[in-house]
């Protein structure tokens, strides 16, 4: 069967180029797996999809245009420590960086659900922790723009993330709060036209190459607030580094994708960069952290199953006492009960997904994601290098770099305790312990 593409039908239902490839994509992928093209098309909000192949499309074109940047680039990178800038300008001309945008400002309008299949497919094709954070902030980050934003902010500020034109970071860590994100130090003070701020700011990601800033900060005092996060606005603006002094901090991992500490003195947020009301930014912020544990939960899946199939196949190929070890049920067990967690957290991903993008209340599910993904991908990373034997702590296997990658989201951006405290007070109905 051959399908080909004509302009005609797509203006008569008011489609724009770029919906009409969609719609034609959609149809060929019904039509080669020998599905009834009518049975798969849903018109709904001036839009034809092909919804059960929306997944399968993601996931194969982020597969193909991953396989430029392979372990060889990965591995350059981790060693190097150069931004993975072309890996990143690579999705933004696709219009990756656009998955989750809304329609009316140029992006797909899919969900978080989709923007998790993306990201999992990126951090399964090797490109682990390095690649999903490269673009994350762009994905999650910007997100209460799209939600709570004026129309004029978001025509303003989101276009240009997608088109890779900004690059944005996220300042809300601070180094004397930590995960007490209702009590942050850093001060936006009213004058005039527009904003002072002073302050710190830790573990930024991407600042060196960012030009934007997504920033938290108080703009009342909390003794004059009923409750801390009263007090707290969202801003979106200008990285000025003549008013940020911006200190990148070596770590163990994902060197590729930076991390720093902020000194904020004297920079300056025009009024109109402020998102939503004065005070309401703790409750703005949640829009953006919820998709943010979601997402980063699907990566973690894709890098414990990268982790995962390279145990597998030097495990069939290694052989020790004339056998492959992976006979030995001492190395099949483990990597077996990897497979079974993996695939139990992946459920768990888009369990929370789901609630996000259908507007549900996501706490739960989303924390509850990414803490059972960061446990199930860490063993499974850890168990990979175990399989390798000395090979295993040998650069050129990657699984160290796996290894490395994983610890950070065991850590952040929450920890696992206080994930478990969460889901005792919020979920089970237990007095809250801290």
């Amino acid at each position: 069967m051959r399908l080909k593409y004509r302009a005609g039908p797509a203006r008569r239902y008011g489609l724009g180029k770029h919906q009409a490839l969609d719609v034609f994509i959609g149809l060929f992928y019904a039509a080669t797996a020998k599905q009834h093209p009518l049975a798969l098309i849903l018109i709904a909000k001036g839009r034809i999809t092909c919804p059960k192949n929306t997944d399968k499309q993601i996931k194969d074109s982020i597969e193909k245009l991953c396989k430029p940047f392979d372990d060889q680039y990965w591995l350059d990178r981790d060693t190097d420590g150069e931004f993975p800038e072309d890996f990143c300008r690579a999705l933004a001309d696709d219009g990756w960086l656009g998955i989750c945008m809304p329609e009316d400002v140029g992006g797909s309008g899919l969900g978080i659900s989709e923007a998790a299949v993306m990201v999992q497919t990126i951090a399964e094709s090797g490109a682990a922790n390095g690649g999903v954070s490269s673009v994350a902030i762009p994905l999650f980050g910007v997100n209460p723009i799209a939600v709570f934003g004026t129309e004029e902010q978001k025509q303003r500020m989101l276009p240009p993330v997608m088109r890779r034109d900004d690059i944005p970071c996220f300042g809300v860590t601070e180094p004397n709060t930590g995960l007490d994100t209702t009590r942050l130090k850093t001060e936006a003070i009213l004058q005039g036209d527009h904003y002072v701020v002073h302050g710190q700011k830790v573990w930024t990601s991407t600042a060196q190459v960012s030009n934007k800033i997504m920033l938290i900060a108080r703009t009342k005092p909390e003794s004059e607030t009923k409750r801390p996060i009263d007090g707290l606005t969202l801003f979106y603006t200008d990285l000025d580094r003549s008013t940020c002094e911006i200190r990148r901090i070596e770590k163990m991992g994902r060197k590729c994708v930076d991390s720093n500490q902020l000194f904020i003195d004297g920079l300056k947020i025009p009024v109109e960069d402020r998102i939503g009301e004065e005070g309401k930014g703790f409750r703005y912020l949640l829009h953006g952290l919820n998709p943010e544990r979601v997402l980063i939960a699907s990566g973690l899946v894709g890098l414990g199953r990268a982790a995962l199939k390279r145990a597998v196949t030097y495990a069939g190929e290694r052989e020790v006492f004339g056998r492959p070890i992976g006979q030995n049920q001492s190395v099949q067990h483990p990597l077996a009960e990897s497979w079974i967690e993996l695939e139990a957290a992946n459920l768990m991903v888009f369990r929370a997904a789901a609630a996000y993008d259908n507007g549900e209340d996501a706490g739960a599910y989303a924390n509850a994601a990414k803490y059972f993904a960061a446990e199930a991908t860490f063993k499974a990373c850890q168990q990979a290098v175990m399989t390798h034997g000395g090979m295993g702590y040998a650069k050129e296997y990657h699984v160290e770099r796996y290894l490395r990658e994983c610890m950070i989201h065991r850590l952040a951006p929450i920890s696992p305790q206080l994930i478990l405290c969460f889901i005792a007070e919020k979920v089970l109905g237990l007095a809250k312990s801290y």
